[in-house]
């Protein structure tokens, strides 16, 4: 009888730890990387580009954002993010007042309508440097990614538009005081979503990398 029991207590046991032993490992979550702007752009896999099949909408924004039960599309949550006077919230996420320091040229904004949000790595950039081959899902989660402060940035509609999709090679914000940050913010986000470089980018960006920007940190956590 002693013996029955006690193959019985092991028998129950197992059934226990069974669910626990075959369940897959949590997977831990990604990394901060801290590195030198050199170091960083040296990490930049290069590849030529290619734009073949490209079309804005391949990247679905703006969605609900990160909270989904605030009424607030993606593009709302980053301006309330970045307000340094945080403007009225009224229905349907209306936006007033509030106020804004576009960083690209340097201008005071005191409306939300005057303001672009601009992907720190265009839509078009991140297709040819990689994001063409990605799913739907992934491309939705690059164009409203809000878990990177960098990824996403409020600027004057004027710099953003002038930008257009050009990388450093052709194209830096007029604020010279901001082009540091514009290319540890531009190789973060390449490193984040592992996207690569062509030549003249990453010529570019050593230029910087190696002169004025020498002292730049980039922080970067790969996504997801």
């Amino acid at each position: 009888m002693v013996i029955k029991n006690l193959l019985r207590g092991f028998s129950a046991l197992s059934l226990a730890l069974a669910p626990l032993l075959s369940a897959p490992a949590a997977q831990a979550a990604p990394t901060a990387e801290v590195t030198t702007l050199a170091d960083a752009v040296g990490l930049v896999q290069v590849a030529e580009e290619n734009r073949t099949g490209y079309t804005r909408s391949s990247f679905k924004h703006w969605n609900s954002g990160d909270n989904s039960t605030d009424g607030c599309n993606t593009r709302n949550e980053v301006l309330l993010a970045e307000a340094v006077v945080a403007p009225t919230v009224g229905a349907g996420c209306k936006l007033t007042g509030g106020t804004w320091v576009s960083y690209y040229d340097g201008q005071e904004v005191t409306s939300a309508g005057a303001l672009d949000i601009d992907h720190m790595v265009p839509l078009a950039e991140a297709f040819d440097s990689g994001a063409s081959a990605w799913t739907p899902a992934r491309r939705e989660a690059y164009a409203n990614d809000q878990g990177a402060h960098v990824s996403l940035v409020a600027v004057t509609a004027r710099s953003n538009r002038q930008k257009s999709d050009q990388d450093p090679a052709d194209w830096m914000p007029p604020a010279p005081d901001a082009q540091c940050r514009y290319v540890a913010e531009w190789v973060s986000t390449k490193l984040r979503w592992q996207l690569t470089a062509d030549d003249r980018e990453l010529e570019a960006l050593k230029v910087y990398a190696d002169g004025p920007c020498e002292d730049t940190i980039v922080r970067y956590t790969p996504a997801a």
